[in-house]
């Protein structure tokens, strides 16, 4: 698969279920925050993402937050949701998903990275040899970096339906 066309791509990070993770042979997620698990630079989190990573957490999945933003940004949220993480990873950089490999001792093809962005959270992904479950962003970029971003990736998702793939 190329290294900028995700293996799955869901309507919302809570359309992700423990079978569909055990079915993948996936017992470890690498969860991206802004426009993943919340709106950008937002502390709150819908009742619905809480209830989904309570089902994770009861399904056994191990989980930890990876951003871009920074430590004054991600830590709060993380201890809101009682997850470790890594702030100002710099993505598409594998260092600190590498990092998390060796943290759970787990082969990458068990570990799952989801996230919003293509040319951040799934090039990451694919450097590493983890798994990818891209989600469509919770709401409307208002940055602008973002917005043109996402113009540019437009073609490999068309790339991803063009062979088979499915909004799940």
């Amino acid at each position: 698969m190329p290294f900028l066309t995700p293996e799955y791509y869901f309507r919302s990070v809570t359309r992700i279920t423990p079978q569909f993770l055990r079915n993948k042979g996936i017992s470890a997620l690498v969860l991206d925050v802004d426009n993943t698990l919340a709106e950008h630079d937002s502390q709150e989190v819908s009742p619905e993402v809480m209830k989904w990573l309570a089902e994770m957490r009861k399904a056994g999945i191990c989980m930890m937050l990876a951003s871009n933003n920074l430590y004054s940004r991600v830590e709060p949220f993380a201890r809101k949701l009682g997850l470790q993480f890594a702030s100002f990873c710099c993505k598409p950089s594998p260092k600190w998903l590498v990092a998390a490999v060796r943290h759970w001792g787990l082969p990458p093809s068990s570990i799952a990275l989801v996230g919003d962005q293509i040319f951040t959270d799934v090039f990451a992904g694919h450097l590493v040899g983890v798994k990818v479950l891209l989600v469509k962003p919770i709401s409307e970029d208002i940055k602008p970096t973002i917005r043109l971003k996402r113009r540019l990736e437009a073609p490999f998702l068309a790339r991803y339906f063009r062979k088979g793939g499915k909004l799940l």
